[in-house]
């Protein structure tokens, strides 16, 4: 009898072997990503829900007694957290989906005034005084408009709620500015809100982490930061606790050759 054996080329054999554990690595990232998406969910809707059921209660109460006083509180309470679950869903639902940019030319100063526009009412109910610096701006860039415009309103909501928080603070303010350099476009978004101390700076990209408690998805800013990083640009956060915080965001001004961006900085 003769036995025709047949065994894989050495080389053969370890990309074959290497290629099995890149992806069982992979999967074991996505499992642990996957457990970690589902604790903060999980652990975010019941906050959100407890929050709900609160107002829905107060609401009920001042309907049978008819305090209007107390409806119009629980009224507000379940009005917040229904655009608190709104704004989790839509954050889940961002980083859900992937795709590649859109590219196309947009002016910089009508860009800049329709991200500004979109908060100006919610800022003003709050009393925060918004501060616009792009006046001089003029021009076009290269970006996917509607993920840079969505990054920076995550950006601004920060500020808006480090604002919030800042109780000590009598004329709460944000400054949302934009300027020009030769190879790329510079935004800054600075508050007089609470800030952050040096730990907390280094983890607010992180998938997840908030220090908001149940206010938050953790995801906001990791989008945010994500979305600047496939443009090929990159954020610098300068922080500290009781002295606000200043957000640089620099994207190139027109469409990279390669994304991946730089590192973030942290001062």
């Amino acid at each position: 009898m003769r036995w025709n054996w047949q065994f894989a080329e050495p080389k053969e054999y370890t990309e074959n072997l290497e290629k099995l554990v890149h992806e069982k690595s992979e999967l074991q990232s996505h499992l642990a990503s996957l457990g970690l998406m589902i604790g903060s969910i999980s652990h975010g809707i019941k906050g959100l829900l407890t929050g709900l059921d609160g107002g829905m209660y107060i609401l009920n109460s001042g309907l049978a007694t008819k305090n209007q006083n107390q409806v119009m509180e629980g009224w507000e309470l379940v009005k917040m957290m229904v655009e608190r679950i709104r704004a989790m869903v839509m954050d889940i639902l961002f980083y859900a989906k992937e795709r590649d940019l859109n590219y196309k030319r947009i002016n910089m100063l009508a860009f800049a005034e329709e991200v500004a526009k979109e908060l100006a009412p919610k800022m003003k109910d709050l009393k925060i005084h918004l501060k616009k610096r792009f006046d001089s701006v003029a021009g076009d860039f290269e970006a996917d408009g509607a993920y840079l415009h969505s990054a920076l309103i995550n950006i601004m909501e920060n500020a808006i709620d480090a604002c919030v928080a800042n109780e000590s603070v009598k004329d709460p303010e944000i400054s949302f500015g934009i300027r020009e350099q030769p190879a790329n476009i510079i935004f800054e978004i600075s508050d007089n809100g609470i800030g952050m101390d040096a730990d907390t700076i280094t983890k607010i990209f992180t998938p997840f982490f908030s220090s908001k408690g149940s206010k938050g998805t953790g995801l906001g800013l990791f989008i945010s930061n994500s979305v600047i990083e496939q443009h090929g640009g990159r954020i610098q956060v300068k922080s500290a606790l009781g002295s606000g915080t200043l957000f640089q965001i620099s994207i190139p001004r027109k469409r990279p050759a390669s994304t991946g961006g730089g590192p973030h900085e942290y001062v």
